[in-house]
């Protein structure tokens, strides 16, 4: 195959911080892949609040990075960089991005793109990397769970959290989740949870005490933070790990020194998107070692709550910020 050439595309600006309304639609250069990168006509593009917090300005994108939003995608490689032999012309991937996404075309580092996995649509092969990578870095690498161990996922409903439940079932580890609501918690019993706890109406401090005969559980996702920090490490067990991610419930806690002093809790956290790209390397390696099988198997499915055009991104913002999605939501690029 030969390369396609372009020489414009179509993306997402932010015009200026603010409400889901400062997203336009635009015409721009396309990219070129330089060394070691590969250029994808998109198919789809994951929505993240990563996205919703670049637009509203507290996630400025790393240096180097473009400035339009978007941390994954889907599609089909059009041009290899040079030095790029995993790949050909006309592969179909999905890749973790530092930014672009919302754009009909995007450049990023080969070693960051996965094959679509045999049985995932193109569009629905979207929302597997920010999850993917996002779960994988966090509960295994620094969360470092192992055999036997249990995990605890706050928001079990998101993105990650239908992802994590999903991987962590599926590695054979048991899984408990918080989302708020019964249709919520009831989708999360359906991808392998085996307790889902309604926030709104229980105390999941008082609900993994029983659930464990008060051991507690091994590993926490947290993307809340807040006040839920203090309640983690009653429910978390004797040298457990708290990982965080985010902090929905706020950035600045309050706990106990002596409770974790007592119990030998490890608290840690990251952010994906300003790693290296050797760090994601290393996890896409471990992906398709162990993930990327597993979704071959039917045993993890990507889940899509909601697929936007590129023309209604900012429906797409609206519902990412109101917590309804169960799952990922796309943006599905025009036809190019």
């Amino acid at each position: 195959m030969t390369a396609e050439v372009v020489t414009t595309m179509q993306c997402v600006e932010i015009a200026h911080s603010g409400p889901p309304e400062v997203l336009r639609v635009v015409e721009r250069p396309c990219p070129v892949p330089g060394a070691g990168e590969v250029l994808i006509r998109v198919a789809a593009a994951g929505v993240n609040r990563g996205d919703v917090a670049q637009r509203t300005g507290h996630y400025p994108p790393p240096p180097g990075a473009s400035d339009v939003p978007g941390l994954e995608v889907s599609g089909t490689i059009a041009q290899l960089g040079e030095g790029v032999t995993a790949f050909r012309v006309g592969d179909k991937v999905c890749a973790l991005l530092t930014g672009g996404g919302y754009a009909t075309y995007c450049t990023v580092a080969a070693s960051q793109c996965l094959p679509v996995p045999t049985g995932v649509s193109l569009l629905d092969a979207a929302g597997l990397p920010e999850a993917c990578f996002t779960v994988w870095s966090t509960v295994w690498r620094q969360g470092r769970l192992k055999d036997g161990e249990s995990l605890l996922v706050h928001g079990g409903a998101s993105g990650i959290g239908t992802m994590a439940i999903q991987m962590a079932a599926a590695l054979g580890h048991r899984v408990m989740v918080t989302a708020g609501g019964p249709e919520r918690c009831a989708a999360c019993i359906e991808l392998g949870a085996t307790l889902a706890i309604d926030y709104h109406r229980e105390d999941f401090v008082q609900a993994v005490d029983a659930a464990t005969h008060g051991r507690g559980v091994d590993v926490i996702l947290d993307m809340v933070a807040g006040d839920y920090v203090a309640r983690d490490i009653s429910a978390v067990a004797t040298d457990g790990r708290v990982v965080f991610i985010s902090f929905l419930g706020g950035r600045h806690v309050q706990f106990d020194v002596m409770a974790v002093m007592q119990k030998r809790v490890t608290l840690t956290g990251s952010t994906l998107r300003a790693s290296s790209s050797a760090f994601k390397q290393s996890i896409a390696l471990e992906l398709a070692e162990y993930i990327w099988p597993k979704i071959e198997a039917g045993a993890i499915c990507p889940v899509t709550d909601g697929v936007f055009e590129l023309s209604e991104v900012a429906d797409a913002h609206r519902l990412m910020e109101s917590g309804r999605q169960i799952g990922k939501i796309l943006i599905r690029m025009p036809i190019h």
